[in-house]
């Protein structure tokens, strides 16, 4: 099968780093994963940041324009190399999708969403148009596929059959975490020798880029909470970079010499970061699940963070991490302190975690799942309209 993916958002081959771009190339690694060939079916972003009506009507006609060359192009192709399905990932208010539903309508072909969110407060804001570019979209695809439980009812909202909408957990590929974390030992000791401290000491580890909004307010409670637990012993490692950096900064200066700078690091660098460490806090704020929380799960690290959007999904409380209400930085630090203050709840809490990672959460799992909805969709389409002949 052949499948045309499209981020309205960022694309796969995005050069600057972060949550959305690596789960548009997990995503396309599970459909080859399960046999399928994908291609980019066109890098357009429709990301409208501002809330800028006059670029989101602008944006609206590129779409359609863009829409046109794809269908002409597909149809000037041989049967056997045109897209069966139109696979769409992260569409909301502020980057719709533009061209998926027409192309994928002109075409015949099944339209297929991941990670679609719906929030009405939108619909007469400064992404109206936006809002409704989206809606639109939503309400058309032939199947919604949810990988943020908080997401499901205002998709439901959209469409006429609630089966449309299916889950798929959010996923990472464990494989390199999982193989750092059996070094543990020796990975802590390099990095307390690289920073000259004490092999006995905690340490907690949270990887976030800088920018202002969530990931700045998130740093902002981190900063708060870790400042009202300084009785005890323990150094912060902070990965990640970005033009809020100063900001950061600002907000993490109580607690001083307590926390090391690491910048951006590569992705080999990262998993050893990841087993090097005891302990990942992450407030979460407006968190959609977080990537980085199923990471340091997978290498082995109990996890603390807020109880908002998908995290739950992702972070079992009591199980493999301790959830708090978002945005209390008091709730934070007892947490922390709690599981400071008690190594073995805290390995138990870990172990817990990458085995649920393993079982719910890794790539494979989440190819097979989302192979069995895709064949479905297709078959059925086929049996609907009669198989093209290849």
């Amino acid at each position: 099968m052949h499948i045309a993916f499209h981020a309205p958002l960022k694309p796969p081959h995005h050069p600057t780093p972060s949550g959305d771009r690596e789960m548009a190339r997990l995503l396309v690694r599970a459909m080859e994963r399960g046999g399928f060939v994908v291609e980019l079916a066109t890098p357009f972003r429709s990301l409208d940041a501002s809330g800028n009506p006059q670029r989101q009507r602008r944006l609206s006609h590129m779409g359609e324009r863009l829409a046109d060359r794809i269908i002409e192009r597909n149809r000037r192709r041989p049967l056997r190399e045109r897209p069966d399905l139109w696979f769409t990932y992260h569409l909301y208010h502020k980057a719709p999708d533009l061209i998926g539903p027409q192309v994928s309508g002109a075409l015949g072909i099944p339209y297929v969403v991941a990670e679609a969110s719906h929030a009405a407060k939108q619909e007469d804001g400064p992404w109206a148009l936006g809002h409704a570019a989206a809606a639109e979209a939503i309400a058309s695809a032939d199947l919604l596929i949810n990988l943020n439980s908080a997401d499901a009812e205002g998709l439901r909202h959209l469409v006429n059959d609630p089966h449309r909408v299916v889950p798929l957990k959010p996923f990472i590929d464990a494989s390199s975490f999982q193989c750092s974390a059996s070094m543990r030992n020796c990975q802590h000791a390099a990095l307390a020798r690289r920073f000259n401290l004490d092999e006995r000491e905690p340490l907690l580890l949270a990887v976030a880029m800088m920018r202002d909004g969530d990931k700045l307010d998130s740093y902002r409670v981190l900063g708060e909470a870790l400042s009202r637990i300084t009785s005890r012993p323990w150094h912060l490692l902070v990965v990640g970079d970005g033009p809020a950096a100063s900001k950061v900064e600002t907000a993490l200066r109580d607690i001083g010499d307590r926390v090391i700078y690491l910048g951006r690091q590569e992705r080999n660098e990262l998993t050893e970061m990841y087993a090097a460490c005891d302990l990942y806090v992450w407030p979460a704020v407006r968190e959609a699940y977080g990537l980085a929380l199923m990471e340091a799960q997978a290498a082995g690290l109990p996890v603390i963070a807020g109880r908002t959007g998908g995290v739950p999904d992702v972070v079992a409380d009591g199980e493999t991490g301790l959830l708090v209400t978002p945005g209390d930085a008091d709730a934070f630090g007892n947490a922390v302190a709690r599981l400071l203050a008690d190594p073995a709840y805290r390995m138990a809490l870990g172990n817990r975690a990458a085995a649920r990672v393993r079982r719910d959460h890794d790539l494979p799992v989440a190819a097979a799942n989302l192979a069995c909805y895709l064949s479905a969709l297709t078959d059925t389409r086929q049996s609907k309209s009669g198989a093209r002949t290849r």
